[in-house]
Formats: structure tokens, C-alpha cells, sequence
């Protein structure tokens, strides 16, 4: 027997919560729940149990479906996702984590069914109160800064906004991830991933 596809039970988007992280790049994967809430009108609240803004309701061909964005700060994200976790008894594997990568160029997407945190401290710490690594993620490009001071340069980078002319590209960016991630809970992340993993959305 083949393995069942992955079909994620929980959606998280990582970022910081406050009004000065607000569009930030970091913050794409709030920005990337908040585009899935609209479409599938789920509305988020403040739960204090959780952690998070946290909505659930039914989504077409997928069932129930949970949405969560951790205010706990990006590098205890974790501590919120695994409250759920704990909360609805779901498997690891059934949680799937959106948010930003340096290492991937603004306008692609990467899923992947496992993998590191990369550096990545919201990954990180999802990854140590999970206990495994083993559980679907998304990565939205936020694209690498420019400059030889790598340290400095990363972190505000990554608290920038996007540029101007970057707004029109990750508006389509977005549009992606709600058709891959519908694409994922319907037939499985793996077919997601053979069809989104190599679009790219050109600026301008």
C-alpha cells in the first residue's frame, strides 16, 4: 500500500506580531494565512490558549481546516503551534508552516514535506516543540540583501518592507499560495509540490 497523501489539518504563518512589523518581509507568512482566512472566510481572533490569532471553519473538498498565526514572536513560534497541536490531538505531519526564506528569490515558492530550519529561528523553535522535522512547509522568496555586511544587512533586510515595485509581484506570490495550498489539502502537498515548486512570478 503507498503511502496516504499529506494533507495538512493546521496552517501556520510565521511572523511578529505588532503594527511595526506589519508588511514586513519576515511577515509574509502571516500576510500568506491572513490571503487563506479571506479566501476561505475563516475569521482570526486573539485566542489566548493558542497563543494566536486563531480561526478554524470548513474549506471545499478539504474539510475542517485551522488557521493560526502565533503572537509570541517569531523565535517562540513554537510554544503557539504546539497549544494546538496538543489542543486538537493532530499529528506533526498534519501541520503545514508558511513564512519567509532568504535563500529563495522574491517570486518562487519551495514545498517540501521535511527538512531543517535552515537558520531560520521561527523554524526552529516550531521544530524543537514539535519534536521532529518531519512535518510539510512552505517557503515564500523574500530574495537575499544586497551588501557585504551580511549580519547587519540581514537583519534589516528581513524587517524591511518590499520594495514599491515589489508589491504587485508578491500580490501574485500570494495568489499562488492560496492555489498550492488548496492544491495541497485536496490531493496531497506532494502534488503541490510537483506543480508550484518551479513557477516563479516575475517582477514588474
Amino acid at each position: 500500500m503507498p503511502d496516504a497523501p499529506v494533507k495538512p489539518k493546521l496552517i501556520v504563518g510565521l511572523g511578529n506580531p505588532g503594527t511595526k512589523y506589519d508588511g514586513t518581509r519576515h511577515n509574509i507568512g502571516f500576510d500568506a494565512v491572513d490571503a487563506l482566512s479571506r479566501r476561505w472566510f475563516i475569521d482570526l481572533s486573539n485566542t489566548k490558549k493558542f497563543k494566536g490569532h486563531f480561526g478554524e471553519g470548513p474549506v471545499p473538498r478539504a474539510g475542517k481546516m485551522r488557521l493560526l498565526k502565533p503572537t509570541t514572536y517569531m523565535n517562540l513560534s513554537g510554544q503557539a503551534i504546539r497549544s494546538v497541536v496538543d489542543w486538537y490531538k493532530l499529528e506533526p505531519e498534519s501541520v503545514l508552516i508558511i513564512y519567509d526564506d532568504m535563500d529563495l528569490p522574491t517570486g518562487r515558492l519551495r514545498l517540501r514535506l521535511s527538512g531543517s530550519a535552515g537558520g531560520h529561528n521561527g523554524m526552529k523553535s516550531a521544530i524543537a516543540h514539535l519534536g521532529t522535522q518531519n512535518f510539510p512547509r512552505l517557503r515564500i522568496g523574500i530574495g537575499a540583501p544586497r551588501g557585504s555586511d551580511r549580519k547587519g544587512e540581514t537583519i534589516s533586510h528581513v524587517l524591511g518592507r518590499f520594495a514599491p515595485e515589489e508589491k504587485g509581484q508578491i500580490a501574485e506570490v500570494l495568489k499562488l499560495v492560496v492555489e498550492a495550498t488548496e492544491l495541497g489539502l485536496e490531493q496531497g502537498i506532494e502534488k503541490a509540490m510537483s506543480l508550484y515548486n518551479n513557477k516563479e512570478v516575475m517582477s514588474g
